[in-house]
């Protein structure tokens, strides 16, 4: 498993990959094509939610249809991908994986981005070779990390007790309890600070600073 056994499960979208500016443009086209409502960044992460339905479920006042939800879906990745292309990396993250991979320790990738495009993405961004796992959602389920998690870690025989999730999501949080790891939630994606801070979990403002807290959680 590496030095001492610590092991990092990172998220891709809005936590290794900054992306959030894509989501948003992404969501707005969506939406405009839906006869929904802008919405503004702050307004995004204080509703963001996973499952996502339930994210249309804030806004629309009620879940969309079966059939509702694949034109929304549907909308959502065709406007997401055709930006995806441009974005960076977070500042420091790859460098922050490199040093961590030099020292001796272990990490993955885990995300609910699909899986077929998620790893041609991650190996352009060049640091594919940092990870000893990397898992993308293979099925068209709206459910959260949970499971996926369950099934990550059983991939990669690591105990719980010496895995930390990084993520930006409280879905990333909640994927870590149920599998009895422990979280650092990231301010730069999905969520506002507050409604991170909600998870209980320790929340930070940069990568580097995840790393940091991660090192002394486990």
């Amino acid at each position: 498993m590496g030095k001492h056994g610590k092991h990092l499960v990172w998220d891709w979208n809005g936590t290794l990959l900054d992306d959030t500016g894509a989501v948003i443009g992404a969501t707005n086209a969506a939406f405009a094509e839906l006869g929904l409502e802008q919405i503004t960044l702050e307004r995004y992460r204080e509703l963001y939610t996973v499952p996502v339905p339930k994210f249309y479920e804030r806004l629309m006042g009620r879940l969309p249809t079966a059939e509702e939800w694949t034109v929304m879906d549907g909308a959502f990745h065709r406007h997401y991908w055709a930006r995806a292309e441009d974005c960076g990396l977070t500042l420091g993250a790859a460098e922050l994986l490199a040093a961590r991979q030099a020292s001796g320790f272990t990490q993955s990738l885990l995300s609910l981005a699909p899986h077929a495009e998620l790893i041609p993405l991650v190996r352009r961004h060049g640091i594919a070779e940092r990870f000893v796992r990397m898992d993308g959602r293979v099925d068209a389920s709206t459910d959260g990390k949970s499971g996926h998690m369950v099934r990550h870690l059983a991939a990669l025989s690591v105990p719980a007790e010496r895995v930390v999730v990084i993520g930006d999501a409280a879905d990333d949080a909640l994927a870590a309890a149920h599998v009895g790891a422990r979280a650092v939630l990231y301010t730069g994606g999905s969520h506002s600070r507050a409604s991170l801070e909600r998870v209980g979990v320790p929340v930070v403002d940069s990568l580097a600073e995840a790393v940091a807290v991660a090192e002394e959680l486990v």
